[in-house]
């Protein structure tokens, strides 16, 4: 029977976009890693309890951010899209889009989020990636 403590002891964070497969990206196998994908990849109070409950229940001890150039998210206004929710029907929600203007700045947040996070146990391999789609290019972000 297989383990659910990913091998390699790693945890994704990583945009939902369909043009970005962490796998491929990051050379993993199915079992390596736990994946968490969301809009934007941005770290987001859900995505802390995934990388609590990965670290702290599942042995993962480092974390890789992933966000890409020409995100939907980039240049989305958090405001106009709740009220385009309450507009249809919707309550205004308990939980903000994410939306951001500077993909770096956004990226440089949520690694500091994630370093200085008391959830998380394992704060000191934490490492941030901007894949461009275009070229497929994947560079690695910051100290």
């Amino acid at each position: 029977m297989s383990s659910p403590r990913p091998r390699r002891k790693l945890a994704v964070l990583a945009c939902m976009d369909a043009r970005l497969d962490p796998y491929a990206l990051l050379g993993l196998l199915e079992g390596d890693a736990h994946v968490i994908r969301n809009a934007g990849g941005v770290v987001t109070d859900d995505a802390l309890r995934s990388l609590s409950a990965s670290q702290r229940l599942l042995g993962t001890e480092e974390i890789v951010l992933v966000m890409h150039r020409g995100c939907g998210l980039e240049g989305a206004d958090d405001e106009e899209f709740a009220e385009s929710l309450i507009e249809d029907g919707c309550p205004h929600p308990a939980w903000r889009l994410g939306g951001f203007e500077d993909l770096e700045q956004t990226l440089r947040e949520g690694l500091e989020r994630l370093r200085s996070s008391p959830e998380l146990i394992s704060r000191d391999k934490v490492r941030g990636l901007i894949y461009d789609p275009d070229t497929e290019e994947l560079e690695e972000f910051g100290p």
